[in-house]
């Protein structure tokens, strides 16, 4: 048993010494569109009602998809005025999702930028990352300002998953799409080409060879210096994954009163 945000989680059971597999997922959007409620919803299946927005942090999870087990970071990011500083998670993401709510039309328009920075991203790099869009706020059904049309529009112009859901309605919906994201990623890689062995070289004499005489020339003799023998290298064995939980979840772990990331408080 692991615990996180104060609450117990049982861990995946795996095979001692057995390599898990990695999926690095930043949540890209613009203030208000509830991306710290959907992180909370899907580490602590609650819905938090108070947060702070300027604050940014990752946060671990062993998660069993397609009963294949999966360390699952998440990166819950802050961008003040949209998109800003990129790099911090271009390089690090394996997936992205991007949100806004669906009462919101100007989380709507801000996400586009981020559609266009990741697109950019993508050409300029030979590895593709999926990107999931992701309309928040579905509970908010009676406010909406964004159809279920146009953000499916988006979606298919660049080319990414689209999805709807509550980060304060039923769990089964938010985990999906963490689950549907990690599934991307696998499939991206087994379309992706398998990395060419590394070769060493050994350099070993050749025998003299003599060249047939053709139209009276007459016949000459060189010498190879040599040919070269290829041994494939032995793989590096991989270093055993530590599981890095978040500074913030354990100073709050042992408070009478559970308080999550961004001052998030649970009722």
């Amino acid at each position: 048993m692991s615990s996180m945000f104060g609450k117990p989680r049982v861990s995946v059971e795996r095979p001692p010494q057995s390599p898990l597999s990695e999926c690095n997922v930043a949540i890209l959007g613009c203030q208000g569109a509830g991306k710290s409620a959907l992180t909370v919803k899907f580490l602590t299946k609650r819905f938090i009602s108070e947060y702070d927005p300027n604050l940014e942090d990752t946060y671990t999870s062993e998660e069993l998809v397609d009963q294949q087990p999966v360390l699952l970071k998440v990166m819950d990011t802050a961008d003040q005025d949209g998109p800003g500083n990129c790099e911090r998670y271009l390089r690090w993401a394996s997936a992205f999702l991007v949100v806004y709510s669906i009462e919101d039309r100007k989380s709507f328009e801000g996400c586009q930028r981020y559609l266009e920075i990741l697109a950019l991203h993508t050409r300029g790099c030979q590895r593709r990352c999926p990107v999931l869009l992701l309309g928040n706020k579905l509970d908010m059904e009676q406010y909406r300002q964004v159809p279920s049309a146009e953000g499916m529009s988006v979606a298919s112009r660049f080319g990414c998953l689209f999805y709807e859901v509550s980060a304060c309605q039923e769990f089964a919906g938010v985990q999906h799409v963490f689950h549907e994201a990690v599934r991307e990623v696998r499939r991206q890689a087994e379309r992706s080409p398998p990395a060419r062995p590394l070769f060493i070289t050994e350099e070993q004499p050749c025998p003299p060879v003599a060249l047939p005489t053709r139209h009276g020339l007459a016949s000459c003799t060189f010498n190879t210096l040599s040919t070269v023998n290829y041994k494939e290298i032995p793989s590096v064995a991989q270093a055993k994954l530590v599981t890095v939980k978040s500074s913030r979840a354990q100073s709050k772990r042992k408070a009478p009163t559970l308080t999550l990331l961004k001052g998030f408080k649970i009722f």
